[in-house]
């Protein structure tokens, strides 16, 4: 169906970036990137992934081409922008891809979607534990010292980057706002499930997701749960790129064909 919003010619572009169109695929991937994470991670998504799948990665404000924008420390007010920016693309099924904060923010923007009865095919929640085993976290209240810290432990940020105090000063605001709303975000009493089934993907040595974390995501669907672990820590996707993007190609199809047989 078609949503009403932005005209088709405007696409969000502030929000949406589409680094290799598929205009006539039947489906699309909606990549939303983890804390201080950007657009263009997903670029070997958008290159690796069938012509069936259109790749679309969402851009936070406050980043990069973005950065002089306000930083959104709510999940729940960041999906709903999103869930707006989306509005114009909803012609098209859409499956949700987040990595750890953006696991979180798929799986708030799919339950918006499916109540406005916008089709959703899927969630791939990835290094994130389910809404319903919240952490005491307070990392977004450190210094800046100790934020750096625990960038270097979670091993997803280049090395030199945080060596840089010129890149530090750029990213800092950015991670500090995306860590609050990840360590804040509750999911709400009566909007804590979706109909669209779940795949999670994990890594065995991760710090921030138990198994137990994990497999909890099950609870948060009718619509069918199944879980992947690769080994690696928090940011096992980037060492298993070329192993977890045909998983996430076939969670697709898989879904699509299941919708399409009715």
């Amino acid at each position: 169906m078609r949503m009403h919003g932005s005209a088709p010619g405007d696409r969000s572009s502030q929000w949406v970036r589409r680094f290799r169109p598929a205009p006539e695929a039947p489906s699309q991937l909606v990549c939303l990137p983890y804390a201080g994470g950007s657009a263009g991670y997903f670029l070997p998504v958008a290159r690796a992934m069938p012509e069936s799948v259109d790749v679309l990665a969402v851009q936070y404000p406050g980043r990069q081409d973005r950065s002089a924008e306000r930083c959104v420390e709510d999940l729940h007010e960041l999906a709903d922008q999103v869930v707006a920016a989306l509005h114009p693309w909803a012609d098209r099924p859409f499956t949700l891809f987040g990595h750890s904060l953006g696991a979180s923010l798929a799986f708030e923007v799919a339950v918006r979607l499916e109540a406005e009865g916008v089709a959703v095919d899927g969630v791939v929640a990835s290094g994130r534990r389910a809404p319903s085993r919240p952490r005491d976290e307070f990392v977004h209240l450190l210094d800046e010292r100790a934020l750096v810290r625990d960038l270097e432990r979670l091993s997803g940020t280049d090395p030199r980057m945080l060596r840089d105090p010129e890149i530090l000063r750029m990213i800092l605001p950015s991670v500090r706002s995306d860590y609050k709303a990840a360590e804040t975000y509750r999911s709400r009493p009566g909007a804590d499930s979706v109909r669209s089934p779940i795949l999670v993907l994990t890594g065995d040595t991760d710090p921030q997701v138990t198994a137990d974390e994990a497999e909890a995501w099950a609870g948060h669907t009718t619509g069918g749960f199944s879980r992947r672990t690769f080994t690696g820590g928090h940011f096992f996707l980037n060492d298993h790129a070329p192993a977890v993007i045909p998983v996430i190609a076939e969670f697709i199809s898989g879904n699509r064909a299941k919708v399409d047989a009715g």
